[in-house]
């Protein structure tokens, strides 16, 4: 029986670790041919070959920084050449900062925010006029935060970026839409380990509903819903995954 995803190409940023890894696995065991975009080549070329030895010839490891703008052109021209072509793009790269307004340099700010959103901003303009070009639409999954809905004591530049993702994505639903391109985000909470690290803690708080931390595979259902025409009548929507985080907190 093929998969959901037969014959689709999925373009995943930050395919090395957590929620990236995941989605990359999933979507490949469903069917689609992959390109792996990461900055840190051992563990770009670590979940590639993870995923070619078990469907041979389903990923490539495209080595990029998504926040600057040649080399996301880059990347699309690298997975069409690859693949052929591009119907899923997943952003799910980001760094955070991790401090408040008295600690956060003006360069850590603008880095934070240029890996974070400016990101999704160049990877989302690029790969639509790839998509465009095709002439048969296709799906962008953004990857947002609880944190852009609400203040922190511990983060500013990731809270500014993330709340920045959520409109910056429904600007891009209604702008691509005509076009056939539906456009989506994700609002995970706590999942796997924290953004920039390996190392999950099972100890580390969380507060939910579901009492429990979240993990990256949850993640990448949700976003395999909305890759395939099970979610065709929703555009434009921040999907809460975050365990009822939301649901407590506002």
């Amino acid at each position: 029986m093929p998969g959901r995803l037969e014959g689709k190409v999925a373009v995943i940023t930050g395919a090395g670790r957590n929620i990236g890894k995941a989605a990359a696995a999933l979507f490949v065991a469903e069917g689609a041919k992959v390109a792996a975009v990461d900055l840190d080549e051992t563990r770009g070329s670590a979940i590639v070959a993870e995923l070619n030895a078990a469907h041979a010839g389903a990923a490539t490891l495209i080595m990029a920084d998504v926040s600057d703008e040649a080399d996301v052109r880059r990347t699309v021209d690298e997975a069409v050449a690859a693949f052929g072509r591009i119907d899923i793009l997943i952003n799910n790269v980001a760094i955070s900062d991790n401090k408040t307004i008295r600690d956060c340099t003006l360069e850590e700010f603008e880095r934070t925010v240029a890996v974070t959103m400016t990101s999704q901003f160049l990877t989302c303009k690029w790969v639509a006029e790839q998509m465009i070009a095709q002439g048969d639409g296709g799906v962008m999954i953004n990857v947002g935060s609880t944190s852009g809905f609400s203040g922190r004591n511990r983060a500013i530049a990731y809270t500014a970026a993330k709340g920045g993702v959520a409109n910056l994505m429904r600007s891009i639903a209604v702008q691509l839409a005509p076009y056939g391109i539906r456009v989506n985000s994700i609002v995970p909470n706590k999942i796997g380990s924290p953004v920039g690290k390996d190392e999950f803690d099972a100890t580390r708080p969380v507060g939910n509903l579901a009492g429990r931390a979240g993990t990256p595979a949850e993640v990448a259902g949700t976003m395999l819903f909305l890759a395939t025409d099970d979610s065709s009548f929703i555009i434009g929507e921040n999907i809460f995954v975050d365990g009822g985080h939301t649901a407590m907190t506002h």
